[in-house]
């Protein structure tokens, strides 16, 4: 199959992340030497989780300060490193963006290159994987509808995103295509992109900037009592996802990218109907879909555009994850065992 833990240290980008920190766990539990880089050492909060694993894995993770937006901070960590997992992204919720070049767009591109800058002077370095999303694939549903026979597949890229429209997805697919542009300008690293979809799951992370996390805590407080909008959402668990970027490190033919997804799509109708199954008396959870015109007529006072509404709402389609399965055989959870724990995960933070 290729390569198992080795000599080398791993490096983890974004490593205190929803994703990184899963994945960090990960590694260390297969016996990985791991070196993970955060933000700041001294947010105790987001370095919690991280110093604890330390503790339980004594000798095998160190944690390193770098910045996404200096060139050659992440040298220092990666130095003798043979396979770096570039995890780290800025994510903004919508409202919070103000100016989308300068939020999401400046940070991911010049994110993207300031680490594959790092793996031009790291000769060490054999393999990058690199997280980037289904939004690199698509932009709007709609778009799906016109790929082959409907189905969400590779082969695609997202070009109807812009800055203004959507630029957390226009963000990652012009990061996942200037890594492309990278890696086809050399022959000593490999790099496999895996593009999630919305990652679900329980986090490890107390104090989560995870967009997936603030979505579902719409639903989880109530906010749809009264029905579920029909807006479904290609789904994955954050375990899987972790699991996945592993097996595009050891398997030594993975190459190009893979769409990380259940074949089916989950709705916020799908997801109130999982928990309620366990929580039967819980009043915030909706209990019938909404019909589509409630939602086209009150989506604006909760931020939806008509058009973001055209584009999306009712909207379903097939995902082909065959790749991913047959190459680096990814065993997909269940989705209610992802949605419950993903709810528990978020019950106990809360309670904290």
């Amino acid at each position: 199959m290729g390569e198992g833990p080795g000599i080398e240290p791993v490096l983890v980008t974004g490593g205190s992340g929803f994703v990184g920190s899963q994945l960090v766990a990960r590694l260390l539990e297969r016996g990985y030497r791991v070196r993970a880089t955060v933000r700041s050492t001294g947010n105790a909060v987001k370095v919690a989780p991280l110093q604890a694993m330390q503790e339980r894995y004594p000798g095998q993770l160190e944690l390193f300060e770098a910045q996404l937006l200096v060139d050659g901070d992440f040298d220092v960590a990666m130095e003798g490193c043979g396979v770096v997992f570039h995890v780290a992204s800025p994510f903004l919720m919508p409202e919070k963006i103000k100016d989308g070049r300068r939020d999401v767009v400046e940070p991911a591109l010049v994110g993207t290159r300031n680490v594959l800058g790092s793996v031009e002077r790291t000769p060490s370095v054999r393999r990058v994987v690199f997280t980037s999303t289904v939004g690199a694939v698509f932009g709007d549903y709609v778009d799906v509808l016109e790929m082959d026979g409907g189905v969400l597949g590779e082969k695609y890229f997202n070009t109807t995103s812009t800055v203004e429209n959507n630029p957390y997805h226009y963000a990652k697919t012009v990061a996942e295509q200037a890594a492309w542009e990278a890696a086809e300008g050399q022959t000593r690293w490999r790099l496999v992109s895996v593009n999630p979809g919305l990652v679900l799951g329980p986090s490890l992370t107390p104090a989560s900037e995870s967009g997936s996390l603030f979505l579902l805590e719409e639903l989880f407080k109530g906010y749809f009592f009264y029905g579920a909008p029909d807006f479904s959402f290609t789904t994955v668990d954050v375990r899987d996802v972790a699991d996945a970027h592993i097996a595009a490190a050891e398997n030594a033919d993975a190459h190009g990218r893979y769409i990380l997804a259940s074949e089916r799509m989950a709705s916020f109708a799908d997801m109130a109907r999982i928990l309620r199954g366990r929580y039967p008396r819980n009043l915030r959870l909706p209990r019938t879909r909404l019909p589509h015109w409630p939602v086209r007529v009150l989506g604006p006072a909760f931020g939806l555009t008509q058009d973001y509404i055209r584009k999306h709402l009712g909207i379903r389609f097939e995902v082909d994850n065959g790749r991913g399965v047959r190459e680096l055989g990814i065993t997909y959870r269940p989705i209610e065992e992802t949605v419950l724990d993903h709810y528990e995960a978020w019950r106990q933070q809360r309670a904290r």
